[in-house]
């Protein structure tokens, strides 16, 4: 998963239509009351971020901190709008007729701001570099399912072809219905010459002064490791996405009290994650400058077939009891403050096919009744003994809806649950990755592209990379392929509907809520809006001019 942190005219697309509203832009609100200040084009915006993990080399970050910057610097050949909504930024056109062979064309005269071209080279180079399996770039996966990708050997992906200096051909191993909605995803960013050694391989001197081709560029000495980075505007930059502001200063916090703290002090211009401490009254605080809106986050806690009492029709009867004992309304009400939605799906509102009206969805709706008929039932197969944990890292501000989710849990079925704390993320991870926890335990996704896919196959395909409960059902595997063979989006949502259903009777996790991203803006700035990712688009931000 990469961040918690994807046109275009396209065939495949043709038929996916709007998507459900993710960004809100804000009113205005500097001078006095009705007044319409003009806009500084000069002014840099500041933002909160935080130390990108490594250097900045698009296939090789998938954090938040660096993924932010990357999204700002780079021109990929599509990018999303604040709905989520895929628009060509460098593709002139992405054409298939099976949805396994795409011919990509570039708009003509492009160039990285060192003046290197930004052509198909520029785009199959910076490929194979992130399918090259010695290079261990943290995000090869993404290019897995290209003719050529192999993860024993260094190799090329056969399946990029450079056509024209503006034209390149792309060939997949199976067809795949959403491929072109990944193409705004970072890990497919084109890269200029200067990037790579005699070898073909991108440096890691690029990594820590990039070069991009986006609405900003890195300053001169720009990145104070640990402090900040500066952007400015790219004024080569020829795309949708022109900034309105003369760049972006993202300060690199430790803690987000002391970003919210800036921002109430009028240190800040812009905040995308409000502090635990302040979500109770950051709304009243900033009145009209508080943003509150979905994001593509979805949050849940799984339950491995493994642990007693959760394997077979025993497993299935009890998953659904549990699920149906949680009043999920009134957590996110009273815990969160409403800064969560709660779950009708596996995916996120955000997201083109999210849906609210799932076969089986009844299973997440709060019926203490009905959740202790369905353990009465599964005592019936095998009787419950023990007690009942949700396991979670302590360092993570998760107690107070683990204690309340494992309350009602206790309160409906009659059975001892409670917390698991684990004091450290990192502990608590290496626990689920070993499958030496024996407890349920929190999980969730958050989006790397705006597709349904990417919320169902990562985490509950046989096998994949983050199926952290070992979850296995041909049905729903059969489901994921087909949807993926289709030719439209439309098409394979409806497959990825079906599948979600199969999710609903066998509830590998307990799905939650959504989280929503919870930030604000201050008075001296102007049309904020956040995106479905839960990241500003900084370029449209402007700075009110100074008297």
């Amino acid at each position: 998963m990469k961040r918690t942190r994807i046109g275009l005219g396209l065939i495949a697309l043709a038929a996916a239509g709007s998507l459900a509203l993710a960004g809100c832009s804000s009113s205005s609100t500097g001078g006095d009351k009705g007044s319409t200040p003009k806009g500084d084009a000069s002014a840099i915006i500041t933002a909160n971020g935080s130390e990108p993990e490594s250097g900045l080399i698009p296939s090789d970050t998938n954090e938040v901190g660096g993924g932010k910057i990357l999204d700002a610097i780079f021109a990929g050949l599509v990018y999303y709008d604040a709905k989520g909504k895929p628009q060509n930024d460098v593709a002139e056109s992405i054409d298939t007729k099976d949805s396994k062979v795409f011919t990509i064309k570039l708009k003509a005269d492009q160039k990285f701001t060192n003046g290197d071209p930004v052509d198909a080279d520029s785009f199959v180079n910076a490929w194979n570099d992130a399918a090259k399996l010695s290079n261990a770039r943290k995000n090869s996966s993404w290019f897995s399912n290209i003719e050529g990708f192999d993860d024993k050997k260094d190799a090329k992906l056969s399946g990029l072809k450079v056509v024209d200096p503006t034209t390149f051909e792309v060939t997949l191993k199976a067809a795949q219905s959403d491929f072109p909605l990944q193409l705004g995803y970072s890990s497919f960013y084109p890269l200029p010459k200067s990037a790579f050694d005699a070898k073909g391989n991108v440096t890691k001197e690029f990594g820590q002064n990039p070069i991009g081709n986006g609405p900003y560029k890195v300053a001169a000495n720009g990145w104070v490791h640990k402090q900040k980075i500066d952007l400015v505007k790219n004024d080569e930059y020829k795309g949708d996405r022109a900034p309105k502001n003369g760049g972006v200063t993202i300060k690199f916090y430790d803690s987000q009290d002391a970003a919210y703290a800036d921002l109430q002090g009028g240190h800040l211009d812009v905040l995308d994650a409000i502090p635990d401490s302040g979500l109770a009254t950051f709304q009243t605080d900033l009145g009209d400058r508080a943003v509150n809106q979905p994001a593509a986050i979805f949050q849940s806690f799984t339950i491995p077939s493994r642990l007693p009492h959760f394997s077979g029709k025993e497993g299935e009867l009890r998953r659904a009891a549990i699920s149906m004992s949680i009043n999920r309304d009134q957590i996110t009400d009273k815990i969160f403050y409403k800064t969560r939605t709660t779950a009708t799906d596996w995916s996120s509102p955000v997201i083109d096919g999210y849906s609210k009206n799932l076969k089986g969805g009844d299973v997440l709706k709060y019926d203490p009744k009905k959740a202790k008929e369905l353990w009465a039932e599964a005592d019936k197969i095998s009787k419950w003994s023990g007690k009942f944990q949700i396991g979670y890292n302590a360092d993570g501000g998760h107690q107070g809806w683990v204690d309340a989710v494992t309350n009602d849990i206790k309160n409906s079925l009659g059975i001892d649950a409670s917390g698991a704390p684990n004091p450290l993320f990192g502990d608590f991870r290496q626990s689920i990755t070993d499958r030496k926890i024996q407890t349920a335990f929190r999980s969730g996704w958050q989006g790397d592209y705006p597709g349904l896919y990417n919320f169902l196959a990562p985490l509950y395909k046989t096998g994949a990379s983050s199926n952290d409960g070992d979850y296995s059902n041909p049905e729903f595997d059969k489901l994921l392929e087909e949807g993926l063979a289709e030719k439209d989006v439309k098409a394979a949502n409806d497959k990825f509907h079906q599948a979600q259903e199969v999710l609903n009777k066998d509830l590998p996790a307990i799905p939650l809520w959504y989280s929503n991203v919870s930030g604000g803006y201050g008075t001296g700035v102007e049309n904020v809006t956040f995106g479905w990712n839960s990241v500003p688009l900084y370029y449209e931000i402007t700075k009110t001019a100074a008297k």
